[in-house]
């Protein structure tokens, strides 16, 4: 099946982020992709918390799901869309990083709140603190296709192997790591999780990634890896989408799995054991 990774700047107005990605998605499906993905935070991308709290909704009234919704139905494509930043109804008024997954009819089959926060110092003057504005998931989501179960992660999951090794031996065949990466941990980290992530579990690990100098918000800049990666079962690295945005396009082959699990059956070698 023919797919494509959307590699974007989003900036911190979630109507310009959308008229870019309802373009990117008609070249694509012009181009016969049939699947579809976005990165982490594709609505908005922002270091000002009294920007968030103005632009951003609630689900049933976010703008950037109700258009890319239709958009998926009148190009008849699935979309993953990788996560938005949506407002919740919690009494503390944390959002929630929520990931997508839109079938051809425009419909929601699948939905997905990050579940691990990147609170960390990357270097002296570069410190995270997602839980602060947002909340976490507590359920791993596996979304079922057309074309196989797809389980569903954002960013700052990738660093913890368990949930994935939980995904693929519930079924999943393709995991997706939709994600904002730092550049200094991209750098250093990006290719080799997303890698062992194949290879530990014998799936494909699709990666749409923002990318680049985002616009400034109240006198700040973000900065993204880019690197969009598609990674096969076997762990061979089939896209590297590099820091420029653009459409990058790919053939999803199940086939693949069947074969590196039959090669390397880890999945079916898992024991449990004691603590120590």
């Amino acid at each position: 099946m023919k797919t494509a990774l959307l590699q974007i700047t989003s900036s911190d107005d979630p109507v310009e982020n959308l008229n870019t990605v309802r373009r990117m998605m008609a070249e694509a499906a012009s181009e016969g992709a049939q699947f579809i993905l976005t990165p982490e935070v594709t609505n908005c991308v922002s270091t000002s918390t009294t920007r968030q709290r103005e632009v951003l909704q609630h689900e049933e009234d976010d703008q950037t799901l109700a258009g890319l919704r239709d958009q998926s139905a009148a190009l008849g494509i699935w979309l993953l869309i990788g996560s938005l930043a949506i407002k919740t109804h919690d009494a503390d008024g944390r959002f929630a990083n929520r990931s997508f997954m839109i079938d051809p009819q425009g419909q929601i089959v699948a939905r997905y709140d990050k579940i691990h926060m990147f609170d960390v110092q990357v270097t002296e003057s570069e410190t995270f603190r997602e839980s602060k504005n947002y909340r976490s998931g507590d359920k791993a989501v596996i979304a079922d296709t057309d074309f196989g179960k797809v389980g569903m992660t954002v960013c700052y999951d990738v660093r913890f192997p368990h949930l994935y090794s939980a995904l693929a031996q519930a079924g999943a065949r393709i995991l997706t790591v939709p994600s904002a990466f730092s550049p200094v941990t991209g750098a250093a980290h990006w290719e080799s999780l997303l890698r062992s992530r194949a290879i530990e579990n014998g799936c494909w690990v699709l990666a749409p990634a923002q990318t680049g100098e985002h616009p400034k918000t109240r006198g700040r800049t973000r900065y993204t890896y880019g690197h969009s990666m598609v990674v096969a079962p076997w762990g061979e690295v089939v896209i590297d989408a590099g820091t420029d945005p653009g459409i990058h396009f790919f053939d999803l082959d199940d086939s693949s799995v069947t074969e590196a699990r039959s090669r390397v059956p880890s999945l079916t070698h898992v024991r449990p054991f004691d603590g120590p």
